[in-house]
């Protein structure tokens, strides 16, 4: 299966692959990483790119943001899943990301059980 991670702070990329070095290593998982809303749409539309199932979005990036980022992911590839995360656990942004499809919902620091409970979720439905 494979996942992608959308922040625009790049040292997350070696956080994720820290966090999922078993499940990588052990091939369950593929994690790709985008570092802007519009990398993100531009590796989720390339004909080279293996099949995403699952995107987890920093909601607060420049340019793009990923509450716009959602939405067109939604639009274009609504198949895939997309969680969003925030540094703040705000309700309205809450509320704007479950409205437009988010399936879940988290705040920094990420709570990587809680993370993994979600992907394993996804990885047992496809």
């Amino acid at each position: 299966m494979k996942i992608m991670i959308v922040d625009d702070e790049q040292d997350v990329e070696i956080l994720f692959v820290q966090k999922f070095r078993k499940e990588i290593k052990s091939k369950q998982l593929e994690v790709e990483f985008a570092f802007s809303g519009e990398e993100a749409l531009e590796k989720l539309g390339s004909p080279e790119s293996p099949n995403v199932v699952y995107v987890f979005s920093d909601i607060n990036m420049p340019g793009m943001s990923g509450l716009e980022l959602l939405e067109n992911i939604k639009t274009r590839f609504p198949k895939i899943e997309v969680s969003m995360i925030s540094a703040y656990g705000d309700k309205d942004n809450y509320n704007k990301a479950i409205k437009s499809g988010a399936k879940g919902f988290f705040t920094k620091p990420v709570d990587f059980d809680s993370l993994k409970k979600e992907i394993k979720e996804i990885l047992n439905k496809n």
